[in-house]
């Protein structure tokens, strides 16, 4: 499916810019950090024991700090987690997550670490 930003003036006329990179890459990383997220949740024996950081839940951006690395190898995050309200509570978090995803965010490349804190 090919997306396209808002008409543009151009010389006077109005024309369609593709954005098929953009969207694709945003949703990459949209499904990249949900994948990671649910992953660790599994991993740790579900929601009523464990939560992850609550930049899990943020985008998968430059500016997030659980986003350590974003490049042609894919998708790596490394956070915190805890029992439920760890961090509500100002609680210190229990286990550190490293996982890579794939590029397109679809799949577990793997699992670096997961474990108590380092």
């Amino acid at each position: 499916m090919r997306c396209f930003a808002p008409l543009l003036a151009v010389g006077g006329l109005l024309v369609t810019t593709p954005v098929l990179a953009q969207y694709a890459d945003s949703q990459s990383a949209l499904r990249a950090i949900n994948l990671a997220r649910n992953t660790a949740i599994k991993l740790n024996g579900g929601l009523g024991v464990y939560r992850p950081a609550k930049c899990m839940f943020e985008p998968a951006s430059e500016s997030n700090p659980c986003l350590i690395a974003n490049d042609s190898d894919g998708f790596t995050f490394r956070f915190p987690g805890g029992g439920p309200g760890w961090q509500v509570l100002n609680k210190d978090p229990s286990i550190e997550t490293e996982i890579r995803i794939t590029p397109d965010g679809r799949t577990v490349n793997q699992v670096v670490f997961n474990k108590n804190l380092r």
